[in-house]
C-alpha cells in the first residue's frame, strides 16, 4: 500500500487544521452546552437572531462536526486512494460554516470577532480551491 501525503502534503496539512478546529470546536458545543447558549444568548441580545439562538446553535454545532469529521475521513481517503471527494466535502462545509459565523457576528456587531473568523475562512478556501 502506498501512502500519497507528499503528493497531496499542503492539503493533508489544511485538512488537518480543519479537523482540530471543526472537531473541538463541535465537541465544546456538546459538552458545554450551557455554557455556549448562555454566553451567545447575551452576544445575540439585541440583533434579530435573539430568539432563535438555540436552533442556530444546533445548526453550526452540526455543520461543525460534519465538516470535521468529514475533513477526517476525507484525509484518510486522501493519503490512501488519492481521492479528495470527502475532503472536498469536508471543506466545503467548513468554509460554509465559517460563512454562517461570520454572517453572525455582523449581526451582532462584534467586527473584531467577524475578523477572526476571516483567519480561519482563508486557509479553508484554499483548500476548496486545491480539492476542485
Amino acid at each position: 500500500m502506498h501512502l500519497h501525503f507528499f503528493e497531496n502534503a499542503t492539503e493533508t496539512i489544511l485538512l488537518v487544521f480543519i479537523i482540530i478546529v471543526f472537531l473541538q470546536s463541535g465537541i465544546d458545543k456538546v459538552t458545554d452546552w450551557g455554557g455556549n447558549l448562555s454566553w451567545l444568548k447575551g452576544h445575540f441580545s439585541k440583533s434579530p437572531f435573539k430568539n432563535s439562538v438555540p436552533l442556530l446553535l444546533g445548526i453550526i454545532t452540526v455543520m461543525e462536526l460534519a465538516a470535521g469529521l468529514l475533513s477526517l475521513v476525507g484525509s484518510v481517503h486522501l493519503l490512501l486512494h488519492d481521492n479528495g471527494g470527502f475532503a472536498f466535502y469536508g471543506a466545503l462545509l467548513a468554509c460554509i460554516s465559517l460563512l454562517m459565523l461570520l454572517l453572525g457576528q455582523r449581526v451582532a456587531k462584534d467586527y473584531e470577532g467577524a475578523k477572526t473568523i476571516v483567519i480561519y475562512l482563508v486557509p479553508a478556501a484554499f483548500l476548496l480551491f486545491l480539492l476542485q
